[in-house]
C-alpha cells in the first residue's frame, strides 16, 4: 500500500555528515511509524532509529545516539536521517521501513525501501 524510496547515500570521510531521505507514496503517510535500519557486509540488519506517526517521539540505537537525528515531514511524505560525526563502522546499506503498528524487529516491518549505500572512509 505504500512505496518507499531512499536517497542521499554516498561516500564521505570519517567525521563528515550525510542526510538520507525516504520518500513515501500514498495519502496515509502520517498513519505509519517510520524506521531506519542498516546492514553492513556479513552482518545482520540492525535497528538505527524510529519516529512516531506525528514525529513527536524518536528512538535511537545506542551506537548512533548523539550523532544521528531522525525526523519527518508529513506534508512532504518524507522521513529523514541526519548523520553527523560519521565513523567507518557506520558503513552499510541503509533502509527505511514503515508500519502502522509499533515493531521492534526489522523482520516485522511491513514495508521497505530498496536501500541506499553509505560508505565512510577513514
Amino acid at each position: 500500500q505504500v512505496q518507499l524510496v531512499e536517497s542521499g547515500g554516498g561516500l564521505v570521510q570519517a567525521g563528515g555528515s550525510l542526510r538520507l531521505s525516504c520518500g513515501a507514496s500514498g495519502r496515509t503517510f502520517s498513519s505509519y511509524i517510520m524506521g531506519w535500519f542498516r546492514q553492513a557486509p556479513g552482518k545482520e540488519r540492525e535497528f538505527v532509529a524510529r519516529i512516531s506517526k506525528s514525529g513527536s517521539t524518536t528512538t535511537y540505537a545506542d551506537s548512533v545516539k548523539g550523532r544521528f537525528t531522525i525526523s519527518r515531514d508529513n506534508s512532504k511524505n518524507t522521513v529523514y536521517l541526519q548523520m553527523n560525526s560519521l565513523k567507518p563502522e557506520d558503513t552499510a546499506v541503509y533502509y527505511c521501513a514503515a508500519d502502522q503498528y509499533l515493531k521492534v524487529r526489522a523482520v516485522d516491518y511491513d514495508y521497505w525501501g530498496q536501500g541506499t549505500q553509505v560508505t565512510v572512509s577513514s
